[in-house]
């Protein structure tokens, strides 16, 4: 048993990033269980179901909303890794007896070094706050390996990916339920059409981008540009 992690949404212009954590012992994870973006989306909605009611896996999730995503004293490495850091912490508190005292992560890397990344992540996990949880019990420390496409080759990670990704889904379709005078906003990646087309129309009658963007993205500049410079073609 040991834990996998991985986030969804790293490079979307709309919504938030998410990680999310899983302790399970491999053997007893469904057999297709793989990276999220090679699952059908019923299949891994009723696999994070799976994942969330067994008995013997420990689920945790964090989200990383567009605000924090935004803040000009960050970047999306140390975002990524925040975000898985928080997801472990989350598992951790609500680990299955039996884990060790020292829980081995899996994780999948955010960052071009893995063992960067890797060493990032402990120190973020271990360094965390709340190091003690409600019950009195301290965390358990964490060994973090890291590796590129973990998600595809590490069952557990491809655990932690599914359920990224379903609680990904979901607030987007939160976020599209809240803006209902507007056609589908797609999947919020900058090469969705459905969303550069969102954030046009929503620009051109409010003047001002949604809550739900993410203002630092080129998209969303683009956007904005362009509409300035229709509103100065047409004074």
């Amino acid at each position: 048993m040991y834990l996998g992690v991985d986030e969804a949404g790293k490079g979307p212009a709309l919504g938030p990033m998410v990680a999310a954590a899983v302790i399970a012992d491999p053997t007893s994870l469904p057999a297709d269980v793989d990276d999220s973006k090679r699952v059908a989306p019923a299949r891994r909605e009723e696999m994070a179901a799976a994942l969330r009611s067994g008995p013997d896996v420990a689920v945790g999730v964090a989200r990383v909303e567009p605000a924090e995503i935004d803040r000009p004293d960050t970047d999306m490495n140390t975002l990524t890794v925040r975000g898985q850091a928080r997801a472990v912490r989350d598992a951790l508190a609500d680990r299955p007896a039996g884990v060790a005292e020292a829980v081995r992560v899996v994780a999948d890397a955010g960052d071009t070094s893995e063992e960067r990344f890797a060493r990032r992540l402990s120190e973020f996990v271990e360094g965390g706050e709340n190091d003690t949880p409600a019950d009195g019990e301290p965390l358990p420390s964490v060994d973090v390996t890291a590796a590129h496409r973990a998600d595809e080759d590490d069952p557990v990670v491809g655990a932690a990916s599914v359920v990224a990704k379903t609680v990904r889904d979901a607030a987007m379709a939160k976020i599209d339920a809240a803006y209902p005078g507007y056609d589908d906003l797609g999947s919020g990646y900058p090469s969705d059409p459905a969303t550069r087309a969102f954030l046009r129309e929503y620009v051109a009658e409010t003047g001002e981008l949604p809550d739900c963007a993410r203002r630092s993205w080129a998209t969303c500049d683009d956007v904005l540009a362009a509409a300035e410079q229709s509103a100065l073609d047409e004074f």
